[in-house]
């Protein structure tokens, strides 16, 4: 078929075009907001691009449009496609027809971690010889030799093997909570129905659409409503939102996961030998690895000891599983280092990393200020955008402040088009600011970071290309 993929270039999305293709499609697409690392990625595949949502974009009419979900009524090539009948789906409906209807699908799903915790579990599984196929929210980067882990991780999304002899067909997918469609208001992963699932945090997000915590978990128990009893649920243990949704009726086992000073009766247990989390070593019922890795953070300790203990519930030992973690490279824009600055005796690095809720900012920022921890002297700064539709509508206001109080020095922008004061929800806190221009948020850091410090770019969008231009401004001030 030809299929063409309204908002293309959103995470979920772009991947999903490039299974499409792989499935034997052609592929084009439209999107208002194209920019890296999705847009990047889909030309570099050939997939065609077109800027915004005309409806000329769909003349010849394609064979099926996929629909994102952040299409609404009113768009031009939206009310096209209704009035010339042409065939139309959810990107997570075409995902549950076309290649999930007969896999053994492991879903990770939860407020925070999901596309870092679902690569996790696809490399773990790759790693160890599985050709799973999988969907990411974001890009995997790759530091290996190895040419099979290089090909199945050369983008976010791989379509892998269906049933063999040797095993199940596999599938892991990034479970987003979020709706699927303007014509479909379920969360995303009502349509997956796994057989694993990681049920990996739950907190209150996407104001945009739920009204509080408790619409968020009635769609959580949808998913739990269609988990096999021969299949599994994975999830950290003492999380009580997690807890109050599985007491609505749970008819599948349980691997509770902890930290081992936290929680010493967790089934699935992980001991602290670095305290940055660098180094961990896991234990289940007698059986043991560890894990030296590049990460860092408890969040991300907490992230691969539910990954571990999936793989291990479809075959994977502990020890190979950590194994796999001890060779992982992390995912683009997940405190991703974008670029090193040695210039006029400063050294100075800055990390790109996509957090955009308080706690996620909190964990990242309490992460690397313990993976810095060498160097006392040396200051974090922390430069956030609150764009995501739930900080837009200006939900967490007073968590703001809070969450990036670890860090040195903070910079929250103050977009244009926010309908509230950034400045009113931090307060008076002496080492954080409000700016309106990436300009000038460029020109003052350039101006006042010290040597050897970090500069961690915190934003779910594009940022106006701050990354690039601060680190330009760096290398030439």
């Amino acid at each position: 078929m030809h299929i063409h993929i309204l908002g293309i270039c959103g995470t979920f999305m772009g991947s999903l075009a490039l299974l499409a293709r792989d499935l034997g499609h052609t592929v084009t697409g439209s999107d208002a907001n194209v920019y890296p690392p999705m847009s990047t990625q889909l030309e570099n595949a050939g997939v065609e691009i077109m800027q915004g949502y005309a409806a000329s974009h769909l003349q010849p009419a394609p064979d099926l449009v996929i629909v994102g979900n952040a299409m609404k009524r009113g768009i031009e090539a939206v009310e096209y496609m209704l009035n010339e009948r042409i065939p139309y789906t959810s990107g997570p409906q075409f995902l549950a027809e076309q290649v999930l209807q007969y896999r053994h699908v492991l879903a990770v799903a939860g407020t925070h971690g999901k596309t870092t915790t679902t690569t996790m579990l696809a490399w773990i599984l790759h790693y160890a010889g599985i050709d799973v196929g999988f969907l990411i929210g974001g890009v995997p980067l790759v530091d290996t030799q190895d040419e099979r882990l290089k090909k199945a991780f050369a983008h976010s999304s791989y379509l892998g093997s269906d049933k063999t002899a040797n095993h199940e067909g596999y599938f892991v997918i990034e479970a987003d909570e979020y709706d699927s469609a303007f014509f479909d208001k379920r969360s995303k992963f009502v349509h997956y129905r796994p057989t694993t699932a990681i049920l990996n945090n739950l907190e209150y997000d996407h104001a945009d659409i739920f009204p509080n915590l408790a619409a968020i978990q009635t769609q959580f128990h949808h998913m739990v409503r269609m988990i096999p009893a021969k299949g599994k649920i994975i999830m950290p243990a003492d999380t009580e939102s997690l807890e109050e949704t599985l007491k609505k009726g749970c008819w599948t086992p349980i691997w509770r996961t902890a930290i081992a000073s936290t929680n010493p009766q967790a089934d699935w247990q992980a001991k602290l030998v670095k305290q940055d989390g660098s180094q961990y070593e896991v234990m289940f019922e007698g059986h043991k690895g560890q894990v030296n890795w590049q990460m860092s953070g408890l969040h991300s300790v907490n992230n691969g000891l539910v990954a571990i203990a999936a793989a291990y519930n479809v075959g994977v030992s502990v020890a190979q599983a950590c194994e796999a973690l001890s060779n992982f490279a992390g995912i683009k824009r997940r405190m991703e280092l974008v670029g090193t600055i040695d210039n006029n005796g400063k050294h100075i690095e800055v990390y790109d990393d996509f957090a955009h809720h308080p706690t996620a900012i909190e964990t990242t920022l309490d992460g690397a200020k313990k993976r810095f921890a060498d160097n006392p002297n040396r200051k974090i700064w922390a430069v956030i955008e609150p764009r995501s539709n739930t900080m837009k509508l200006g939900t967490h206001q007073g968590l703001l402040a809070p969450s990036a109080s670890i860090a040195d020095q903070v910079i929250w922008y103050q977009p244009a088009n926010l309908d509230w004061s950034v400045a009113d929800a931090i307060g008076n806190v002496a080492n954080q600011q409000v700016m309106t221009s990436t300009d000038a948020i460029i020109k003052h850091i350039a101006a006042h970071i010290g040597d050897d410090d970090a500069v961690i770019v915190m934003s779910n969008g594009g940022f106006e290309g701050i990354h690039g231009r601060l680190v330009k401004a760096l290398q030439q001030a």
